[in-house]
């Protein structure tokens, strides 16, 4: 069998979604590791006012494709921007580029979604669901196509404890759905999506498991794949360790806790966080096209699904996750903390609303109190209602487990020879879990906050002074309760001086006890 840059030689690429967060890394790995390939066509909508070649140069820029700009100079004259919306009919495409890419594509990357957890049931299918039935129906115009690969997710089967690497029966037959949702207005529609998601938290996942039914029902004859990456998070190796552009899912958290407005959240301690690296889900991803497109032979009209997790392959559960986020921080603090890093996770849901009114709510309207008096806008509310919203999203995942059957991509892993093992590794049994959310949480520092590292000194500077006062406004309260209830009431003075004295007698007899051993 041919190595994977092998494979990709000469070859014609269409991606979707290439402007976002895996797109990006996507189109990366695959330019810089596979020079070979002859051309990436992209689709792109324009976006205020900027023309999807604008777009797509704008983003090249990014500190992402530095390594590749390094190696090769004029990647860009690979990368072909095509003019396109995936929710208009037949994806928003002039003739002329309809015929270029049934004529010349030889592999799909179908990544575009929309991953708002809480997006409105029609806007999540159009995105989700009817986006990939259009993609599909152009692949079976694709004259030269050998493999359609569809991003998923793993938790499109989230209402089950055991997820194999099948396509499990939907809740509602999508094309039902998608007939009795044109007729229906909004608010019909909002009172009965809870119904239809039943055990499922949100519509991501809902729209996600009918989009590969869809993909099952419709593929006929294509060579197909489906990916299901679990929570994605920052770089492993590729491009470079940490690497992150947004705060979507963890990255926000870890901020908002670095920051120190984050102070408790619900979640599991023995739950397993399923977070994936990115470079891991796209190294499958390239891995997983070249060993479905080479075997399209042997094995036409193939659907494999290969489940993108660590949990049951190297576990990490966020109890760890809570201990690696306050020590990073607190030895690499961002600038202009708030608080002191001190994120707890708590299991009780009456024990974390009781936290987090104390340790969320009443700091914020303190705050805010503050800042008004002093002539400036209020802003601490604000961001802590956004902040608990995000955490209502993730609450579901935080708090549960699943177990994940991962044979086909260990039977992927064994196909590999050993130089493509070493240029797309996704074998998350080498992974070391601390190392990585070191590397994560100074991602988020580095390339989502654009903090330097000269800063560092001075950030530190700033937590000690912050330390400085927690302990003095702690001082002062104690004397405040001492005078308002101890000095006060008899009963609360013995019980004082009682516990003072059992102290003393401890300390007393503990002195003792080491005069004599010497």
């Amino acid at each position: 069998m041919v190595t994977i840059p092998e494979y990709y030689e000469g070859k014609n690429v269409l991606i979707t979604g290439a402007t976002g967060f895996m797109g990006k890394v996507l189109l990366e790995k695959l330019l810089r590791s596979c020079p070979g390939v002859k051309a990436a066509y992209v689709l792109v909508r324009p976006k205020a006012g900027q023309a999807p070649e604008a777009r797509i140069a704008d983003m090249i820029n990014c500190k992402l494709f530095d390594r590749l700009r390094e190696e090769q100079p004029d990647f860009a004259e690979k990368i072909v921007a095509v003019n396109s919306d995936l929710t208009k009919p037949d994806l928003d495409l002039s003739t002329e580029d309809q015929e270029t890419l049934t004529s010349c594509i030889n592999i799909v990357f179908h990544c575009a979604a929309t991953i708002r957890f809480n997006e409105p049931l029609k806007d999540a299918m159009q995105l989700n669901v009817l986006a990939t039935q259009k993609m599909v129906n152009l692949a079976h115009r694709m004259k030269h196509l050998e493999v359609f690969i569809h991003v998923s997710t793993a938790y499109a089967h989230c209402d089950r404890e055991l997820i194999e690497e099948v396509v499990y029966p939907p809740p509602v037959d999508y094309r039902k759905l998608i007939d009795t949702l044109e007729w229906m207005d909004d608010k019909l529609v909002s009172l009965m999506t809870p119904k239809l998601l039943g055990e499922r938290p949100n519509t991501y996942t809902y729209t996600k498991a009918l989009a590969e039914q869809l993909i099952q029902q419709e593929c006929g004859n294509l060579n197909v794949a489906i990916i299901r990456p679990s929570i994605v998070g920052a770089s492993w190796k590729e491009p470079f360790p940490g690497w992150i552009d947004n705060f979507n899912g963890p990255s926000g958290i870890f901020i908002a806790a670095g920051k120190g407005i984050l102070r408790t959240m619900r979640a599991s301690n023995n739950a397993v966080a399923d977070l994936v690296p990115v470079d891991v889900v796209i190294n499958t991803t390239l891995a997983a096209a070249w060993y479905s497109g080479s075997q399209r032979h042997a094995r036409p009209r193939s659907l494999l699904v290969y489940n993108c997790t660590t949990g049951g392959i190297n576990p990490f559960h966020w109890g760890e996750v809570e201990y690696c986020i306050n020590m990073t921080f607190k030895t690499n603090p961002l600038e202009q903390a708030f608080r002191r890093p001190n994120v707890n996770l708590r299991s009780n849901p009456f024990t974390n609303q009781y936290w987090t009114t104390v340790s969320h709510t009443l700091p914020a309207l303190l705050y805010d109190g503050f800042l008004m008096l002093t002539g400036q806008k209020p802003r601490m509310m604000k961001t802590i209602t956004r902040l608990h919203k995000a955490m209502m999203v993730l609450e579901y995942f935080t708090s549960h487990s699943w177990v994940w059957n991962t044979d086909n991509v260990t039977m992927l892993m064994n196909q590999m020879g050993s130089e493509d093992k070493k240029a797309f590794n996704f074998d998350v049994r080498q992974l070391h879990w601390a190392e990585y959310m070191e590397n994560y949480c100074m991602g988020t520092k580095k390339y989502v906050l654009n903090e330097e590292l000269s800063g560092l000194p001075a950030a530190r500077k700033h937590l000690n002074k912050l330390r400085n006062i927690r302990y003095t406004f702690n001082t002062i309260l104690v004397v405040f309760i001492w005078r308002i209830f101890i000095a006060r009431s008899q009963m609360a003075r013995n019980i004082w001086y009682f516990v003072v004295s059992l102290c003393f007698k401890f300390l007393s007899y503990f002195r003792a006890s080491s005069t004599m051993r010497y």
